[in-house]
């Protein structure tokens, strides 16, 4: 485990030492920190984003789900940095236009937060909706991506 110390507040990085599990925003640090090179590289590829020079992480993920959920979240991995989709864009991606609500359940279900970019989907309407770290967050995460 470590954690990264970002301008929208506290990142824990949950991993082993093969791939990343978690990405998630936390209150406090709660563990001692852990040098593994994967958590380290993970920490690095953040400070990257934050600091607007990394566009795209390149890391190795392991995340448990349904199928539905893995093909969402390969999806999401899809939407260009700076850019965003609606949830029934996404849902026409990946080949089932009904399914909005299940798309929105499975990006409440990524457990990669801003690697796996859930934070790049919106309401149809342009709205911000949704986001495990909190709206402020998502709008931050989308803003700063549109200034780089």
């Amino acid at each position: 485990m470590k954690y990264y110390d970002s301008p929208i507040g506290i990142i824990e990085i949950i991993g082993t030492k093969e791939c990343i599990m978690a990405v998630h925003f936390v209150e406090e640090k709660r563990e001692l920190e852990e040098s593994v090179s994967i958590l380290e590289n993970a920490y690095m590829q953040l400070d990257e984003y934050f600091n607007g020079i990394r566009k795209k992480f390149n890391i190795n993920f392991y995340i448990e789900g349904t199928d539905f959920q893995k093909k969402v979240w390969n999806a999401l991995l899809e939407i260009p940095y700076g850019k965003t989709t609606s949830y029934q864009e996404l849902a026409k991606h990946i080949g089932n236009e009904n399914a909005v609500r299940a798309v929105g359940g499975a990006n409440h279900k990524n457990n990669i937060s801003i690697m796996i970019p859930c934070h790049r989907v919106i309401g149809k309407n342009g709205k911000l909706t949704g986001y495990a770290g909190g709206l402020w967050r998502k709008k931050w995460l989308i803003e700063h991506e549109k200034r780089f």
